[in-house]
């Protein structure tokens, strides 16, 4: 859009578009995580790469994880 000299306000509206539909892929990645990766730990729902880990680690993860999401 930029390279098409196209006006500002049309960027940041695409801008915006874009910032919102990623933010909305992260909640369903945060939420299939938690249902598959934390609450079903162990229970062979979890990702095929998830790290057998203890209650404590899943929970430090998910504040990682929602930290990082959340900047």
């Amino acid at each position: 859009m930029i390279d098409d000299d196209r006006y500002c306000v049309d960027v940041l509206n695409q801008i915006s578009a874009v910032r919102s539909a990623l933010d909305a892929l992260g909640i369903e990645l945060l939420n299939q995580h938690l249902e598959c990766c934390v609450i079903g730990h162990g229970s062979g729902s979890e990702h095929a790469r998830a790290k057998p880990m203890k209650p404590d680690a899943l929970l430090a993860e998910v504040k990682v994880a929602l930290t990082r999401f959340l900047k």
